[in-house]
């Protein structure tokens, strides 16, 4: 049996994560804010007021799994919690930007070194990005602070896929696709379509590969 980690896990691509791991027959410590009916039903581990922004919600998780009955360690952290908001040239909004930096930026940093400790030796951990945070594939502008936000941690999973490859453990970035969630005002493909594929590819992450930005479909993602 596998142990998965997932923030976010109490809706959208989080919880169908959740949902479709523990059908398969692995174990999922579902970590969230506040919990919803789905996840609590789910069968998951929950570990409630989780959040991704502050230093003291960090030591709070790392005291409820270190005084866990169940010490197993994680196998696999997924980086999933994420906010966006719609800046654009003529309505910037900094206090916003500066929100998702901390979210999708420095949010997916905190929670990986707070739960580096209780990571199984060949770990992997995977950060739910965006294709929106490649400059390469930039063709439209605006989202100035959701598009930042994502290229930060594009270039935080790269320095995490170094530092961890000698302590095997291996780093992905997984771009899920358009995917009709809250966050999209369920515009895009079906949930369940994206989160199938992006256990694939976290079943293909390896320290071979250590370091890849990938779309849920497999494709490689330009920087």
């Amino acid at each position: 049996m596998t142990t998965y980690a997932i923030s976010g896990a109490a809706r959208g691509i989080g919880l169908e994560l959740t949902q479709q791991l523990l059908a398969r027959g692995d174990r999922v410590i579902g970590l969230c804010r506040q919990t919803s009916n789905a996840l609590t039903k789910s069968g998951a581990d929950v570990i409630e007021g989780v959040d991704v922004t502050s230093d003291d919600s960090m030591q709070h998780i790392g005291e409820l799994i270190s005084h866990s009955s169940d010490r197993k360690p994680i196998d696999v952290l997924v980086n999933n919690a994420g906010i966006l908001s719609r800046e654009n040239l003529d309505n910037l909004d900094f206090d916003a930007m500066r929100r998702q930096f901390d979210v999708n930026s420095l949010g997916p940093l905190r929670l990986t070194t707070t739960l580096l400790p209780y990571l199984a030796s060949n770990a992997r951990v995977a950060i739910i990005t965006s294709r929106m945070g490649s400059i390469a594939d930039n063709g439209s502008g605006g989202y100035y602070g959701y598009r930042a936000s994502k290229t930060a941690v594009n270039s935080i999973a790269m320095s995490l896929a170094r530092d961890l490859e000698s302590r095997g453990i291996a780093v992905g970035l997984l771009h899920p696709g358009m995917v009709a969630t809250d966050m999209t005002s369920h515009n895009g493909i079906p949930v369940a379509e994206s989160a199938a594929g992006l256990i694939q590819r976290l079943d293909e992450l390896s320290l071979e590969n250590t370091g890849t930005w990938w779309h849920a479909n497999g494709e490689v993602l330009p920087w």
